[in-house]
């Protein structure tokens, strides 16, 4: 416990001097810093090498602390007792009174807020008086980081503090929803859009290719392994490296599997470490077999649609 406590000590005293650290999260690593401070905002987009056009989600320990940033509405309401804290990211109006920075939005009326699971994380926010903005923490359209070691990976010496909680449950960021106007979904992600839908008793829009830059991960490449990547493969070509949703009874050395048994939760929490470990073991060219468009198997084809944009 003694070591739990002196570890966000350390995480806070960097924050406090408005520097970045590495968070954990359900979902995946954050590049965290002060919220209200254009001074820390800048420094996350400059570590990410994150166009200054991508406004970032900002991470609260509960809804009583988002009251000074944001207008809450009953949508919000619904959703945040049934699935926050969690992997849900709302859009909120932004109050015209909020301290956030300018920097965060993107200048706009709107922000994207969460309200993180992890234990550390929820412990860290609440031993500060400022939210924390925390994209993924790794370079710009890379694959997320979901150890500590993949951001050690990504920053080296460049990040002032990792803040260690080990591998992220869920593995892919988190859902975002747009709440100015009818409930519409901006990013797939950890939480399934029909239990949304179950909650607030209506169909919510997809719109996860928007022009409109309202919130993280809409760029056309995202996720990428770095080299390229085809999905819906039937089989590999011969310098390919072959990823499987499950185990296979003749196997082959470029041969990488997600799962044992076609689980796509435990597919999903694997696929990125799976990506790097193969850019690592020195393959060129990636190819994906065909994985069910259903659950977070949608949040996987995304990924991997976004991935092979490369």
């Amino acid at each position: 416990m003694k070591s739990i406590q002196s570890n966000i000590k350390k995480a806070k005293k960097f924050l406090d001097k408005n520097h970045c650290v590495a968070v954990p999260t359900e979902t995946v690593y954050g590049l965290a810093g002060n919220a209200y401070s254009s001074l820390s905002v800048k420094r996350i987009f400059k570590l990410k090498k994150r166009p200054m056009n991508n406004p970032l989600i900002v991470h609260y320990s509960d809804i009583d602390r988002i009251k000074d940033d944001c207008v809450i509405n009953d949508n919000f309401v619904k959703l945040y007792n049934e699935f926050s804290p969690g992997p849900i990211t709302f859009i909120l109006k932004l109050k015209k009174g909020s301290k956030i920075s300018k920097f965060v939005t993107n200048k706009q009326k709107s922000l994207a807020v969460r309200f993180p699971k992890h234990t550390l994380f929820k412990k860290l926010l609440k031993s500060l008086n400022y939210p924390l903005a925390a994209p993924s923490a790794n370079i710009s359209t890379k694959l997320s980081s979901v150890k500590a070691s993949d951001v050690t990976e990504e920053f080296g010496a460049r990040i002032k503090y990792v803040l260690d909680g080990g591998k992220c449950q869920i593995g892919l960021e988190s859902t975002i929803i747009n709440l100015l106007g009818k409930p519409t979904i901006l990013r797939f992600g950890g939480l399934d859009v029909s239990k949304i839908e179950k909650i607030l008793k209506k169909k919510v829009l997809i719109k996860t290719n928007s022009k409109k830059k309202v919130a993280p991960g809409q760029f056309s490449l995202h996720y990428s392994p770095g080299i390229p990547l085809r999905t819906n493969a039937k089989k590999p070509k011969e310098d390919e490296a072959f990823v499987l949703i499950k185990k296979r009874k003749t196997t082959f050395k470029n041969y990488y599997y997600l799962s044992k048994k076609n689980n796509l939760k435990q597919s999903a929490k694997n696929l990125y470490s799976l990506l790097r470990k193969i850019k690592k073991d020195g393959y060129k060219m990636i190819a994906v077999e065909k994985i069910q468009n259903k659950g977070i198997g949608k949040t996987i084809n995304d990924r991997l649609k976004r991935a092979s944009r490369y």
